[in-house]
């Protein structure tokens, strides 16, 4: 930072430099490297919100097929399921995550804790 009454050309680069930086470091996605500015507004990159969006479709259809007639399913056991057929390791955040949000909108309830935690889907 230098005072001055003017502003010159090397103080544009520097001003052009500093935000291509502060861009680069706050928006970059880590999984891609790629600048995703959707991860300033939503604080989720592109790739993880698609991946989230696929493992709550796969949480769904685990549902529709292991528990049928609104029964429940162990969380354990949609886990095991999901990383069956997934060809990368299921995160358990990003998991809870999907699983939380389809609670929140009232699509799933989760009972009880830890290994006696099961996950049914709720008709209507």
């Amino acid at each position: 930072m230098r005072f001055s009454d003017f502003v010159q050309v090397p103080d544009v680069r520097e001003g052009y430099r500093l935000m291509k930086e502060a861009i680069r470091t706050s928006a970059m996605d880590p999984r891609t490297g790629k600048i995703d500015m959707g991860l300033l507004n939503t604080g989720t990159g592109v790739g993880q919100r698609k991946m989230r969006e696929d493992m709550r479709r796969e949480v769904l259809n685990i549902l529709d097929t292991h528990a049928k007639n609104g029964r429940a399913i162990k969380y354990t056991e949609v886990v095991r399921l999901l990383g069956e057929q997934s060809s990368i390791k299921i995160d358990s955040t990003e998991f809870a995550e999907v699983v939380k949000a389809l609670e929140n909108e009232s699509i799933v309830k989760v009972v009880g804790e830890r290994e006696k935690k099961t996950i049914r889907r709720i008709e209507g």
